[in-house]
């Protein structure tokens, strides 16, 4: 495999997995986003944790996708070139057609209703799938999310019709495409530039990434994840598992304890996201368009005829996947 993602650095010090000397083990975990994204202070939690555990353990964070692109960090994950990573799952469904259920329009109601999924036999099942490839879930978490237009506002299936836009996973794009929209696949940090030069016209992604990417400066209006939200997505901090598991017993119980430190952060600032989200688009002066719940389940029988649809005819299992989903009360 080519990790068109590494920089000269990384391509020496993650050949050989876990950085260790005499005395102590350097993991490195990658991600992203910005210092000030919520997905970047989960990981710090964790890293803090660890710190002050005094195990003989560190955890270096690069940001910034300053190791991997975005959407390349799954498989050096799965590899033992990497270390531990904050990583949308569904960047990775690719690998794992299962893992685009992680991003599937309508199919989580709110934050505390991902928190119940997150500890799901569903939740399960796909563990097993990341288990088989050597990685482990750290941290759980999903983040909500909206559209931003930038000479109009989305909130129902007709406003993207004939727009450029931009949808993170398999399953949000063939809803949007089935909504009359061209798609343009990109990660998250390149929404910014894509806007500024024209060739997006709306997108959407995590409230969260929407402030630290600064997409307030490209557009001109904003809908919220509010009462209803049609965009979760399942984003967590997952671990090579050999690499866990090679690690002292005390080293593990440093990690776990930050884990669980961190989840219940994640959770708390992921309901949080969304309002300031609001704030800080009002304040840059965008127009705030919140979707009805007309709009909202006009948007999910489209994507019951197309990303369901698709994801069921597709994937091994695929029906008992989505089942498992949706019985999550």
């Amino acid at each position: 495999m080519k990790f068109k993602g590494l920089t000269a650095f990384a391509a020496v010090g993650l050949a050989v997995g876990i950085a260790t000397t005499a005395s102590a083990t350097e993991l490195r975990l990658s991600h992203q986003w910005s210092t000030s994204d919520v997905r970047h202070k989960v990981a710090q939690i964790v890293a803090d944790e660890v710190a002050a555990a005094d195990v003989g353990l560190t955890i270096k964070i690069f940001p910034s996708k300053s190791l991997f692109k975005p959407r390349e960090q799954y498989k050096p994950l799965s590899r033992g070139q990497l270390d531990m990573t904050v990583f949308p799952l569904s960047y990775a469904g690719g690998q794992r057609p299962e893992f685009n259920l992680t991003l599937m329009p309508g199919l989580v109601k709110n934050h505390d209703h991902a928190a119940r999924l997150n500890d799901s036999a569903f939740m399960g099942e796909l563990e097993k799938l990341m288990a088989e490839d050597d990685v482990r879930v750290v941290v759980h978490g999903y983040l909500a999310g909206g559209f931003v237009g930038k000479d109009k506002c989305i909130t129902k299936p007709e406003d993207v019709a004939g727009l450029q836009t931009r949808a993170a996973g398999k399953a949000f794009e063939q809803m949007l495409a089935s909504a009359g929209a061209s798609i343009a696949s990109m990660a998250s940090s390149e929404i910014y530039n894509a806007m500024q030069t024209g060739v997006l016209q709306a997108a959407n992604t995590s409230s969260s990434s929407f402030v630290s990417y600064r997409i307030y400066e490209q557009v001109k209006c904003y809908t919220p994840a509010a009462d209803v939200a049609l965009w979760f997505m399942y984003q967590p901090l997952l671990m090579n598992k050999s690499a866990y598991e090679g690690l002292t017993d005390a080293q593990r119980a440093a990690i776990d304890a930050g884990a669980a430190k961190a989840q219940a952060y994640y959770l708390e600032e992921a309901k949080k996201q969304d309002a300031a989200s609001v704030e800080v688009f009002k304040k840059a002066g965008v127009e705030i368009a919140n979707m009805t719940q007309d709009e909202f389940n006009a948007w999910r029988e489209i994507a019951k005829q197309s990303s369901y649809k698709n994801f069921v005819e597709n994937v091994p299992d695929g029906q008992k996947l989505l089942d498992m989903a949706l019985s999550v009360e």
